[in-house]
């Protein structure tokens, strides 16, 4: 497939550019408390490690603000700063090294606030997210449209960047998500044909991770095939590492991102006696972490089985191999079996076997 993506005008976040010609990145937003340095440092650098690109932290209060110095000063990727309702949130968060912010200008107070937040991002070409979803438009846009339609949000979007170029103020992206699968693909193709600032994509409150899976898969995979769209996020009532798994799974599926670690699986069923569900999870991120590493180097194949009934035959197809028996696991290389391992070394025994393919 051969998406012709729409030519937007192109920001930096950090050492990550978005829109123009940089390939769509790949966003999540940490789930921890901000104030907790260790802990947001540590969601931080596991999903660095799978290859996120992007990463939102909410800012709620002063502390937040201030914790965000160390963590900017050791985060491996950029940092964008989720702020609503109080501009000096945004001013120390700046101070901090943030690499961008997400604000809607309407709501952290008077066109004064938003002036200095504005010059304090101009010294350095932070680039600010407006961010509109349907629990935030305005009371007039939404008295008019009577519901937070496409349309709505479209308009919502553009009078916040409307603020911003008043103050001669372009770097900028711009979101506008539903929670409806519909409706986020509807106003995001509007926004597409009255704006060039690149797109965030996302559906919000997409929900637990099948369902934000299929839905935030079904609206970005339209957009994204469409040409639309600069960098996406996954929301997932679930871990950042898996909305950024899902969200790679994604632009590699539409072969906009380069071809992944490839790990498949049997669906499993009554005669597995052996966890496949989990060892196929683990060495997916093991992979993941691998690959990112070793950008250059060429991944094998490899299957996780549950039973020893399809599993050999299964085996000869994949480079590396790993069936389930009777408490125990049977490890092929090409093919040919090389032995046994207990289901604690299963993980390690493949990922001995990647290194020296």
């Amino acid at each position: 497939m051969k998406i012709d993506r729409k030519k937007t005008r192109c920001i930096s976040v950090g050492g990550v550019k978005v829109g123009g010609d940089a390939r769509i990145s790949v966003q999540t937003m940490t789930k921890t408390d901000t104030r907790d340095v260790a802990a947001t440092l540590g969601q931080i650098r596991e999903v660095a490690d799978i290859g996120c690109d992007i990463a939102r932290l909410a800012v709620i209060d002063q502390k937040a603000a201030e914790s965000l110095l160390p963590i900017c000063r050791e985060s491996p990727i950029p940092l964008i700063a989720d702020i609503h309702f109080d501009h000096k949130l945004a001013l120390i968060a700046i101070k901090s090294g943030v690499s961008g912010l997400r604000i809607n200008p309407g709501n952290i107070g008077s066109e004064q606030k938003v002036a200095e937040v504005v010059a304090a991002a101009k010294d350095r070409l932070i680039p600010i997210r407006i961010g509109v979803n349907s629990g935030s438009i305005e009371k007039d846009i939404l008295a008019k449209y009577g519901t937070p339609t496409a349309e709505a949000l479209v308009e919502s979007a553009l009078h916040h960047v409307l603020i911003l170029e008043k103050l001669g103020y372009h770097e900028i992206k711009i979101s506008v998500k539903a929670s409806d699968t519909q409706k986020t693909v509807d106003a995001y193709r509007l926004l597409s044909k009255r704006t060039d600032y690149p797109l965030h994509l996302g559906v919000t409150e997409a929900g637990t991770f099948m369902a934000g899976t299929v839905r935030s898969s079904v609206a970005l995979g339209i957009l994204l095939a469409e040409g639309i769209g600069d960098t996406i996020r996954i929301s997932l009532t679930d871990t950042p590492m898996k909305e950024v798994m899902v969200g790679l799974e994604l632009l590699r599926s539409l072969g906009l991102r380069e071809r992944g670690p490839s790990v498949i699986s049997c669906p499993t069923c009554g005669r597995i006696q052996v966890d496949v569900i989990d060892l196929a999870g683990r060495i997916d991120q093991e992979m993941a972490k691998y690959q990112r590493v070793h950008p250059g180097k060429t991944l094998p194949v490899v299957a996780v089985m549950g039973c020893m009934v399809n599993g050999p035959g299964e085996a000869k197809e994949a480079d590396i191999a790993i069936a389930g028996g009777a408490g125990k696991f049977a490890l092929y290389i090409r093919g040919a079996m090389v032995g046994t391992v207990t289901p604690e070394e299963a993980l390690s025994a493949v990922m001995r076997a990647v290194e020296n393919f």
